[in-house]
């Protein structure tokens, strides 16, 4: 297993719609224990392949206390959303050290393949559903302050931009 690089906002390759797997061979199954690992080393929830530059629609969640039920959703889709909504802050491994509210559905469906390549619809609520509605977005080329607005956003932008050059001394 490996620690992989996290892109960065405002990094364009987080714009990059990802492209579904193709097949869950050897290739995929590295890429998920190299994912895992990065994700609970950063100590995050959530992991989107988009996130370190790989543009396949590959997930890994772990949203339990103890960290140890990892979940892996290959090429997901939402099959069903609640009616409701509700503002719920959010953060990301891509975005380090910002926080700030986003309007997400408060339960969703997912279908997606797991690490075997098996078929499974996923029922989740509360923060599972909100990491996996969060987590898709990056598939579609999308981070979190995109729904925030545009003043917050290149506020964002210019911090995080600082932060870079800072680190680059």
């Amino acid at each position: 297993m490996a620690l992989l690089p996290i892109l960065c906002y405002p990094d364009p390759r987080l714009h990059t719609v990802a492209k579904p797997v193709a097949a869950v061979d050897e290739r995929v199954r590295t890429l998920i224990a190299d994912m895992l690992e990065t994700m609970y080393e950063a100590k995050g929830i959530g992991l989107a392949a988009s996130q370190i530059d790989v543009h396949e629609r590959l997930i890994v969640i772990d949203v339990s206390d103890n960290r140890d039920q990892p979940m892996v959703l290959i090429n997901p889709e939402l099959i069903w959303t609640s009616p409701t909504t509700h503002l719920n802050e959010e953060g990301c491994l891509s975005v380090p050290g910002i926080y700030d509210g986003v309007n997400r559905f408060d339960a969703v469906h997912c279908r997606a393949l797991d690490g075997e390549g098996q078929s499974r619809v996923i029922e989740a609520d509360g923060l599972l559903a909100i990491c996996i509605q969060h987590e898709m977005d990056h598939l579609m080329g999308k981070v979190f302050v995109e729904y925030l607005s545009p003043l917050k956003r290149n506020r964002i932008k210019t911090k995080m931009n600082k932060a870079r050059r800072e680190e680059a001394r």
